[in-house]
């Protein structure tokens, strides 16, 4: 198995009396898409900042492809697009590539760097402050690969962007990836991170909170249901006998009395079941042959798990 890419080793920041990053620790592996999720003011930012070399950890160790992050042979491996979009007013796009080519020992050929920026061949020849908020977003990210980097660094990509624009730009990614490629990412778009990453990291006051899968995190955080009909309606009237009224009250008993249960709705003729595994809960309701119909589960996405989690952390305080 090869070494991690990223390496942080009981990493704390603090400025001050203020304890930003607290005590983490994780590694990142070669070619996997990992976002980093959190709260404002939750430490992830100043975690990839010490990543890059942006910031200095106040205790503890970080790594970047087994150096410091600051080192001049890792900064020729990595590439960065940051939220806030800038290019150098007065020049070409095609001056801008070449200058930043220019920074690299073996940069990617211009060609490939202009047609990453999925600009026509006349608007190359614009100069920058002509172009839109879309375009010098997609050229940045064409400058981010000038140098044709081991590691990629993306906060908040995707702002700004038209959804076929967005959707080109996680093609990419994914092709990127599949070369062998890491990409770091932060976003406030939780369906991208659960679409794209194939491991999440959750901060919250400055520590790691959840650590895994898209899918991992979901099952952990989020509850799902399982909801049906029974063959006995759960609203009565006048006309219903007695044995019709017992057995809808058994069917309701042994509902109730079902293990794996976090809680029960009732919405108008159909039971509404909360559950952490509908696995589980099903196989229970077949085994005791609860005479149910029209079943259906849900699970919740990772906003759901996002939300489940601020809340449990604001009960805790």
């Amino acid at each position: 198995m090869s070494s991690p890419v990223i390496k942080l080793e009981q990493v704390s920041k603090r400025y001050g009396n203020k304890e930003v990053v607290n005590n983490i620790s994780l590694e990142i592996s070669r070619g996997s898409v990992v976002a980093i999720l959190g709260p404002n003011g939750a430490g992830k930012t100043t975690t990839m900042k010490m990543m890059l070399g942006l910031s200095t950890a106040t205790s503890g160790l970080v790594t970047v492809l087994g150096q410091k992050p600051n080192h001049t042979q890792v900064r020729q491996k990595i590439g960065v697009m940051l939220q806030d979009v800038s290019v150098m007013d007065g020049l070409t796009v095609r001056e801008i590539i070449s200058m930043v080519r220019s920074y690299y020992p073996a940069p990617l050929h211009a060609d490939h760097i202009e047609e990453l920026t999925g600009l026509p061949p006349a608007d190359l020849n614009k100069r920058a402050e002509k172009l839109s908020g879309g375009q010098k977003r997609s050229l940045n990210f064409a400058l981010a690969m000038a140098g044709n980097p081991e590691i990629l660094f993306f906060d908040e990509p995707t702002v700004g962007l038209d959804s076929e624009t967005r959707r080109h730009f996680w093609e990419r990614i994914r092709q990127l990836a599949q070369e062998g490629k890491t990409v770091i990412f932060t976003t406030h778009y939780l369906h991208e991170a659960d679409e794209i990453a194939d491991r999440i990291i959750l901060f919250n006051r400055g520590t790691i909170v959840a650590d895994g899968t898209p899918g991992n995190i979901k099952a952990g955080i989020t509850i799902r249901t399982i909801s049906f009909s029974t063959t006995h309606s759960m609203f009565t009237n006048d006309d219903v006998s007695n044995t019709e009224m017992a057995s809808v009250v058994d069917v309701r008993a042994q509902i109730e009395e079902l293990p794996d249960v976090d809680g029960i709705e009732y919405h108008k003729d159909r039971y509404i079941l909360h559950t952490k595994n509908t696995d589980v809960l099903l196989r229970h309701l077949i085994e005791r042959g609860i005479p149910v119909s029209d079943i259906r589960i849900e699970t919740g996405q990772l906003d759901d798990a996002y939300a489940n989690l601020m809340e449990s952390m604001k009960e805790e305080i």
